[in-house]
């Protein structure tokens, strides 16, 4: 797929100052990695920003990189500030060919010259490499054989949290070790007798990309959680109230099944704002979203929402950003040519008591994000209605969902899909959908968990 071009982009790095940037790196944030400080997909034709080591460089029409000297020996492009401690890398690497099972076409973290550094390599060997490099002195970190083959993108990802460097190749972690070479350093693209293309490198001062966060220490329930049935009906509001500003909770706001609406245009545009906005810990309940919603309710962090119910769902009728528990007991969503509920950030969300009528997917747990974790979703006693599928998940990055006590109504031909299974891919991408059904592993469910009506 061909990228659209956007003119004279450049390496972006975000900060309030750039002083305040460097600091915050230098200081050693050690924080989940999350909040991106430099970005770069070439698209302005260039490589400004970067300064050359060997190699012959150059960008293509469609905004990638490449090294394109088979027969340098070490060629590099490095960025960013050699002040920078704690972050994560990633980028995009497409291996063109390799002079020998030797060869590498890789992604560099904490480089203090240009023959020091942590280096995750993608070898002629067909394996990854995770490597800490001084010179001659290579020492493996830990590797695995992956079938490594040229032409084909992979995702590499390089975390650096004090002592601790972990890589992963498409999502998954294949190498985690300590190693005290470097403490700090800048970024780079490399090769050693081969040639490769380069794009979408992104650098997070706080929080992972590629899966980060572990799956729960002890499995999402497999048992029926409680038995309060899903509700028989839409609820009757108690009056309305047109919102021309975006709600900020904070605590517990309880709405007394008031109506709320007159946020966006009722449309898809991603670019509307919420209706409801949930700071950490918070909790809104028996509260009734009418027409236009909005993006509906965002979750910052942790949050509980409890008998809500979205009468027509805009964009998306909560997304959660921030956390690692977030809970649905009770209401309703109906009308979402979409999805219903967004997962962006971390952790597991549960969705329980609930019914969904008109919908794209109930869940669907982000498979393009600028920051992809591993996500979890446990979804007991819901009655779905005229929707393609219950949820969405993708399996590269240990995704699970689990299911019991669902109910689908008027499927005769049994066309609801229970799980979908994609693979997740770096923002800007599309994921793309490998699978559905139950498999044991991410998606789980018996037969006994679906009842058709």
């Amino acid at each position: 797929m061909q990228k659209r071009r956007l003119p004279g982009r450049r390496p972006l790095l975000l900060a309030v100052g750039a002083g305040m940037t460097v600091a915050a790196l230098a200081a050693g944030m050690t924080s989940a990695f999350a909040a991106t400080v430099f970005s770069d997909d070439f698209n302005d034709g260039n490589t400004s920003g970067w300064s050359k080591s060997g190699g012959t460089w150059t960008v293509d029409g469609s905004g990638v990189v490449n090294q394109s000297n088979a027969g340098s020996e070490l060629a590099r492009q490095f960025a960013g500030q050699t002040s920078w401690s704690n972050y994560s890398v990633q980028a995009r690497v497409r291996p063109a060919s390799f002079g020998s099972s030797s060869a590498l076409v890789g992604l560099a973290a904490r480089s203090t010259s240009s023959t020091k550094m942590y280096r995750l390599a993608l070898l002629g060997s067909g394996r990854a490499e995770l490597q800490a490099v001084n010179g001659s002195t290579i020492t493996a970190i830990g590797s695995a054989s992956l079938g490594i083959g040229t032409g084909t993108w992979y995702t590499l990802r390089i975390e650096a949290s004090g002592s601790t460097i972990r890589g992963f190749v498409n999502g998954t972690q294949i190498a985690s070790g300590s190693n005290s070479l470097t403490s700090a350093g800048r970024i780079g693209l490399v090769t050693a007798y081969a040639s490769g293309g380069f794009d979408d490198v992104t650098v997070d001062s706080a929080g992972g990309g590629t899966p980060t966060t572990p799956p729960p220490s002890t499995p999402p329930p497999t048992t029926p959680g409680p038995t309060t049935p899903p509700p028989a009906g839409w609820p009757t509001p108690t009056s309305s109230e047109k919102v021309d500003a975006t709600i900020a909770v904070s605590g517990t706001f309880d709405g007394g099944l008031k109506r709320y609406y007159g946020i966006g245009d009722g449309g898809q545009s991603e670019s509307q704002d919420p209706m409801f906005v949930l700071a950490a810990g918070a909790t809104l309940r028996n509260v009734i979203i009418g027409a236009p919603a909005g993006d509906g309710v965002h979750c910052e962090g942790n949050c509980t929402l409890i008998n809500v119910w979205w009468e027509d769902v805009g964009e998306d009728a909560a997304t959660f950003r921030g956390g690692t528990t977030y809970t649905v007991d009770g209401g309703g969503a109906r009308s979402a040519s979409d999805k219903v509920f967004q997962h962006n950030g971390s952790g597991t969300v549960t969705i329980r008591n609930f019914r969904v009528e008109n919908a794209g997917k109930l869940y669907r747990a982000c498979g393009n994000c600028s920051t992809s974790y591993q996500r979890h979703v446990v979804i007991d006693n819901v009655i779905v209605r005229n929707t393609d599928a219950i949820a969405g998940i993708n399996t590269n990055w240990g995704d699970t969902a689990r299911f019991s006590r669902i109910t689908i109504v008027g499927d005769p031909d049994r066309e609801t899909s229970i799980c979908v299974k994609y693979q997740g891919v770096p923002k800007g991408d599309e994921p793309i959908e490998i699978g559905e059904g139950a498999d044991g592993v991410n998606c789980l469910y018996a037969p006994s968990d679906i009842t058709y009506q």
